[in-house]
């Protein structure tokens, strides 16, 4: 499915739930040996990589309601689990899941955290 979006600003942008916004890292289009590949190569893959731009607010968890006692608030905000990815991660996805949007002449793709296989970190990046 490929959407394209004519907004203006990334940072308008909210992912929902259990959601990853990612924009993939550029594909390779010549081997080590320097043959150049045909595009149907690389949509073939199984497994992508991009760079973690948003995540969503996790997986909701319904807010708990005591009936048996009443002077407690009444907390009707749901609560979230956190998801384990952040921005600036680099994510290996599988590509099945994921599906692809256009904005501003670059792709993106939407990933639930289910197809996030392996999430590379480097702290260093953010000191």
């Amino acid at each position: 499915m490929d959407l394209n979006i004519n907004e203006k600003d990334l940072n308008k942008f909210i992912v929902v739930g259990d959601r990853v916004l990612i924009k993939p890292k550029s594909e390779e289009t010549m081997t080590r040996s320097g043959l150049y590949l045909p595009p149907g190569v690389q949509e073939r893959e199984k497994i992508y990589s991009g760079y973690v731009l948003k995540v969503g607010p996790g997986y909701p968890i319904p807010a708990i309601v005591d009936e048996d006692e009443p002077w407690k608030d009444k907390q009707d905000k749901v609560k979230y689990v956190p998801l384990q990815a952040q921005e600036g991660d680099l994510a290996i996805y599988l590509q099945n899941s994921a599906f692809e949007i256009e904005f501003n002449q670059q792709k993106y793709v939407i990933v639930p955290q289910s197809a996030i296989l392996l999430l590379i970190r480097d702290e260093e990046l953010f000191n």
